[in-house]
């Protein structure tokens, strides 16, 4: 949420804002509701005013000079429920612009699409094969480690099933991913993956994101399409001291997706999936810009050390305005190299939110003066899989089919260097 404050000052940076972030909500339209509930709620308190004040002074009145009193108090009266009335009507479509309004994007946010997607730097060597490789279902079917078919019969398309050293594999990442933050010093938490509407809305995935949620409608719960939802909700409604902040936390749990608006698109194999796992760090911090920019720069640096630990080779964009959600002041996306795609494909996104989210959240803290401020937010993927085990397949393949295990996967497979073909 925004604060309206900021939007009365500056209503053209708003307006600029919805139109490179894509988003349809009329500013102007929203000042003039907001225009017309400040004169009524002016209005309503100076009748609330004059009613008390008049109410004080029929006690000191007696006899005839005590109607006009009376039916002056009773003029107040309807008139103040005729202007609560008139705020009820106006109220709801004010609340509904407000929860649309995009958090301004950083200067230094390229405009347009996901193709204007800036590239600041690659790393590691993306590796030359001296025989024709295949790609991670072809390897993954012949190894008996991957079975699209029956997770298609059991669940429909874009699902999947991990069989033996798949099954392994990828939990070896999510468990790598997890002990590395861990060591960091972030603090590990299991939450919730079905969540009431409330935390979905106050992230910011409802109302715009809705359709991309599974819902369970009956008790107007969703599942989660990531553990940013519930980890950052953690401290919703609630005053922190400045002493306990930043609160770093780490949590892995199977997301979902409805993945509506991607029909056709990246139907093959385990790039696009309605569900996976991941791995999450989350930062609740003070309400300051640097500050946020600062732990921006360290969870991507987070995630680049256990990138360069298993030694894919990957680049790092800086994502355009119509690339960002609603709420991302900025958000930097690692791809990683994939052979079969020839491309680099998003594996991991990291975004800082500034008060967007703290503001929806009513998530707050207090100063060593006593003031109230709102927290800033950020959050980062370490891992997410099936997706980051297409260039792990891919990259370690070797001639004969099978794949070696990057070294740091190792002791999360029971001391296993290679994947062979196997009947599970």
């Amino acid at each position: 949420m925004i604060d309206i404050k900021q939007i009365r000052t500056d209503p053209d940076r708003f307006i600029q804002s919805a139109k490179v972030k894509n988003i349809d909500v009329d500013i102007r339209k929203l000042l003039q509701i907001d225009s017309q509930l400040l004169d009524l709620r002016k209005q309503l308190q100076d009748a609330r005013t004059e009613q008390n004040a008049a109410g004080k002074q029929i006690a000191t009145l007696t006899g005839e000079a005590k109607q006009p009193a009376i039916a002056k108090v009773s003029q107040l009266k309807s008139k103040i429920k005729q202007l609560d009335e008139q705020i009820g009507e106006l109220e709801p479509a004010f609340g509904e612009l407000m929860i649309c309004v995009p958090q301004p994007p950083a200067p230094d946010v390229p405009v347009g699409d996901d193709s204007a997607n800036v590239e600041i730097r690659r790393e590691g060597t993306i590796r030359k094969f001296d025989f024709e490789p295949k790609d991670h279902v072809e390897l993954g079917e012949a190894l008996g480690i991957i079975d699209i078919a029956r997770g298609v019969k059991i669940a429909g398309t874009r699902n999947f099933v991990l069989k033996g050293a798949g099954a392994m594999l990828h939990q070896a990442v999510l468990r790598l991913a997890t002990d590395r933050m861990i060591a960091k010093g972030f603090v590990p938490v299991t939450v919730p993956v079905l969540v009431n509407e409330s935390a979905m809305y106050g992230t910011g995935f409802f109302p715009l994101y809705r359709d991309q949620a599974y819902l369970a409608e009956r008790d107007q719960m969703s599942l989660v399409g990531t553990s940013e939802v519930p980890v950052t909700s953690l401290h919703a409604d609630e005053i922190l001291s400045a002493e306990e902040l930043p609160k770093k936390y780490v949590a892995g749990t199977t997301c979902f997706r409805r993945e509506a608006g991607a029909a056709g698109k990246d139907t093959y194999g385990l790039y696009r999936v309605h569900f996976f796992d991941k791995v999450e760090q989350v930062i609740v911090c003070a309400g300051d810009e640097q500050t946020s920019i600062n732990h921006h720069q360290e969870i991507l640096a987070n995630t680049e050390q256990v990138m360069q630990e298993l030694e894919l080779p990957y680049r790092v964009v800086n994502c355009a305005t119509g690339d960002l959600g609603q709420g991302n002041v900025q958000r930097f996306d690692i791809e990683t190299w994939m052979p079969s795609r020839d491309s680099y494909g998003e594996t991991h996104s990291a975004s800082r939110y500034y008060d967007f989210q703290a503001r929806r959240l009513n998530m707050r803290y207090r100063d060593a003066a006593g003031d109230l401020h709102f927290c800033h937010t950020l959050n980062n993927t370490v891992m997410a899989s099936p997706r980051i085990l297409i260039p792990i397949l891919e990259l370690y393949q070797n001639a004969d089919g099978t794949i070696t295990i990057p070294p740091p996967l190792r002791p999360y497979m029971g001391g296993m260097e290679k994947i062979e073909p196997r009947t599970y």
